[in-house]
């Protein structure tokens, strides 16, 4: 058993000093040591996917060999699947992983963990995710991140340490940590109404939306499907990135690069399907979004790119869910001036939301990137500084 100062301090030297995840009884004394250090950082996710992507926005903007760390219980692989497996490993966006092994065989648990705790290593094998048992001796904890760190530096992607039960030491928690709450903010309802062929289309939202976006200053960043793709046939700019999957995790992504990097002005362009997909994260955004993150959702009320079968984004008032957690800002219209006011606004204490009804539809011929993942990335990092 070892100290959790012993771990997080040796882990702080080599250069982790942004955590991210859910809550797991044998992560305690970890989370607990770093709430109550104000040098680290530490974001309460509302998913354990989530948590995954905002370490691979941290690790797109660090500077100074910064690193980020994943904790999870085993049962939360399951939510981290997609971003594990089209995000960090597409992207070769390595962070390190702090797997709890509930239900490890021989260990008596609960029944929910029968399956998941023999099938864990698997999984991660599954995931070409390396791995290994976490260090319960001092003098283990350094060998075992700098193997970490050699996998991570040498092929930019995970690596993990599975926890057992009893691995660390108890660590007292005197401060629980909350995000200060927000005042909250009305909602703002601004829709004229029009016909459904007279609604904006996607390419009108975007050449504003990069008209507002300079390269020296600003990053954004594209949710997967039409819409990067329609980004990057109107202007293919170093300052973006388009995923290519891990839908609904644009967000918690431009969350960790936001946090990451204040001097960067950063926007995620979202959709309805993926917003609905992940809408704890809105939460987690009104909690933690620093004033430098703009959201844009574009809503055609459909998944576009798999054929245009419908969302349920007309039950949904986005702006209202936005407003109830947190952001500083939110309205929602059918106007694409909305996204002129977006960005004219002067900074508030928050991020600020905007979504766009659009209409449905896309322009024909519409190419893929033929800049690969690994290389949008790369050109990004470098256009920031971050390499």
């Amino acid at each position: 058993m070892i100290e959790a100062a012993q771990f997080v301090e040796a882990a702080r030297e080599r250069g982790f000093d942004w955590y991210a995840g859910v809550p797991c009884s044998y992560l305690t004394p970890f989370i607990n040591y770093v709430l109550q250090d104000e040098s680290l950082h530490y974001v309460s996710a509302a998913n354990e996917g989530d948590a995954v992507a905002l370490i691979a926005g941290v690790t797109l903007g660090a500077k100074n060999g910064r690193r980020g760390i994943t904790m999870m219980q085993n049962s939360g692989l399951g939510n981290a699947v997609s971003p594990l497996t089209s995000l960090t490993w597409t992207f070769r966006l390595p962070q390190l992983l702090i797997v709890t092994w509930r239900g490890q065989p021989g260990v008596a648990d609960e029944p929910q963990h029968a399956l998941m705790g023999p099938i864990t290593p698997a999984m991660l094998d599954t995931m070409e995710i390396p791995r290994e048992t976490f260090p319960t001796e001092a003098e283990a904890i350094g060998p075992a991140l700098d193997r970490a760190i050699a996998h991570m530096d040498a092929t930019g992607r995970p690596y993990a340490l599975v926890m057992q039960k009893g691995s660390v030491a108890p660590y007292e928690l005197k401060d629980g940590g909350a995000p200060a709450r927000r005042t909250p903010v009305e909602p703002r309802a601004q829709f004229r109404g029009v016909a459904a062929n007279e609604l904006p289309t996607r390419h009108d939202a975007l050449q504003k939306v990069i008209a507002h976006t300079p390269l020296d200053s600003t990053v954004v960043l594209a949710s997967t499907g039409f819409c990067g793709r329609e980004l990057y046939a109107i202007d293919d700019r170093a300052n973006q990135l388009y995923m290519v999957g891990s839908m609904g995790c644009v967000t918690p992504f431009a969350l960790g690069l936001a946090l990451a990097r204040p001097d960067l002005h950063v926007v995620a362009l979202d959709g309805d399907g993926a917003a609905l997909m992940r809408m704890g994260v809105f939460a987690t955004l009104g909690a933690y979004g620093p004033s430098n993150l703009t959201h844009v959702l574009l809503d055609n009320g459909a998944h576009d790119s798999t054929g245009g079968q419908a969302t349920v984004s007309s039950q949904v008032s986005f702006a209202g869910v936005a407003a109830a957690c947190g952001y500083a800002s939110a309205v929602e219209s059918d106007d694409p001036s909305v996204i002129d006011a977006l960005f004219a606004a002067p900074p508030l204490d928050g991020p600020r939301f905007a979504r766009l009804t659009i209409r449905r539809g896309t322009p024909d011929g519409l190419p893929r990137p033929t800049i690969t993942p690994p290389d949008v990335k790369t050109r990004l990092m470098r256009h920031i500084g971050a390499i």
